[in-house]
């Protein structure tokens, strides 16, 4: 299909992030189950809810254009949740294995959010309002769910750093 007006090219690009975010409604109960952390199991499970929001919105978002809710592959996506579930598959230790999670889900994060952002601009470029309105606020809510992330990350860091300072205590006392 040749793109001849940036119409056409918003609702293609639309189509591949609405295959993004069916593909993850896919991969968030599998992250969740794989989460040690109960903090990061019901922030993926949380933000699992929101994503089926957010095919909703974009199911709004294609009616904005008069155009029926399709999808076609997205192949990051498809790379990014491979490669989060080779994480999964990982012998890490648990708090490891969070970290990795998160690292992987950070990845998606940020592949949404520059996603969102330029279709924002594209609406926001073609005077669509509407479409502007509804992907501004699942953008938002994407940094948002990156944030919390790195908040839940961060505390584990901290967890292990102190579990990391104690082992090199007790291996001190042990030499001495």
């Amino acid at each position: 299909m040749k793109i001849e007006s940036l119409e056409e090219l918003f609702v293609e690009e639309l189509k591949d992030l609405y295959n993004a975010e069916k593909q993850l409604v896919r991969a968030l109960p599998k992250m969740a189950k794989a989460a040690s952390s109960a903090e990061l199991r019901q922030a993926f499970t949380e933000h699992l809810e929101q994503t089926k929001n957010q095919v909703t919105r974009l199911e709004q978002v294609f009616e904005t254009v008069d155009e029926k809710a399709k999808s076609k592959t997205c192949k990051g996506m498809q790379g990014l949740i491979e490669e989060g579930q080779e994480v999964m598959e990982e012998d890490a230790e648990e708090q490891l294995g969070d970290l990795a999670l998160i690292a992987a889900a950070q990845k998606v994060e940020h592949y949404e959010i520059a996603g969102y952002g330029t279709m924002r601009t594209f609406a926001q470029k073609l005077g669509n309002k509407e479409a502007e309105k509804l992907l501004q606020t699942t953008l938002k809510e994407e940094e948002e769910a990156d944030k919390r992330l790195t908040t839940i990350s961060e505390s584990l860091l901290e967890e292990a750093g102190s579990a990391s300072d104690e082992g090199e205590e007790e291996e001190e006392e042990i030499q001495a």
